[in-house]
């Protein structure tokens, strides 16, 4: 495990409902990249989330991938990776103030793909999803006030009725992400992934089929 940020005191350590699963999503040709770049990931984290602590995984992945065959998402892998630490006291305490960003390696255990009951992500049911194949980045985040960094650029763009301005910040976060998803890829939008209904992540996807031609 690496972090982006500086030790810090000791404190309680939170619980996982202190954190909200938080996900990157686009299309690619290859979903399943692994990069152990810390300081890019650090600097794309900041991008994106902003000043809030967190976790990123050093992979992206497909949607199937997110979620194992018992159940465990790679979300809780992650905040299970942070508590296996022997000082995750000072790690969880340094995320509690905002102050750490931490990146942990993805398990192999999650390179297998579970495809979930809604199956129109596969090639079967769409078969655009072959030529444009659908890619998360997690993000584990742990809330607190203030808007992700995402919302509050694409917030600041409409009060200005500003798209260059939401188009420039879209560029810059597909710039940043080349470190581990290449182009062609890109990103689509931010998401938050609820498990107990991961299908909206997929009607994410499913609504941008209209984008990708026929």
């Amino acid at each position: 495990m690496s972090d982006f940020a500086p030790d810090s005191p000791p404190a309680a350590p939170p619980a996982l409902a202190d954190f909200a699963s938080f996900c990157l999503y686009g299309l690619a040709d290859n979903p399943y990249r692994q990069s152990a770049d810390v300081a890019r990931f650090g600097q794309l984290y900041d991008l994106v989330v902003g000043a809030h602590g967190g976790v990123g995984l050093g992979s992206t992945f497909h949607p199937y991938q997110l979620v194992g065959p018992a159940g465990v998402t790679v979300w809780y892998a992650a905040y299970a990776q942070l508590c296996a630490q022997p000082h995750r006291a000072a790690l969880f305490g340094a995320l509690a103030r905002e102050q750490a960003r931490f990146l942990v390696a993805p398990p192999a255990s999650f390179a297998a793909f579970h495809v979930w009951p809604d199956a129109r992500l596969t090639s079967a049911e769409n078969p655009v999803f072959s030529r444009y194949v659908p890619f998360v980045l997690p993000f584990l985040v742990h809330k607190g006030p203030g808007p992700l960094r995402w919302d509050a650029e694409f917030a600041a763009a409409q009060d200005e009725d500003d798209p260059a301005r939401s188009r420039a910040y879209l560029d810059a976060v597909n710039a940043a992400l080349r470190f581990v998803q290449p182009a062609p890829a890109f990103v689509l939008g931010l998401a938050e992934f609820d498990e107990q209904q991961p299908q909206r992540l997929v009607e994410r996807f499913i609504s941008a089929k209209p984008l990708l031609g026929p």
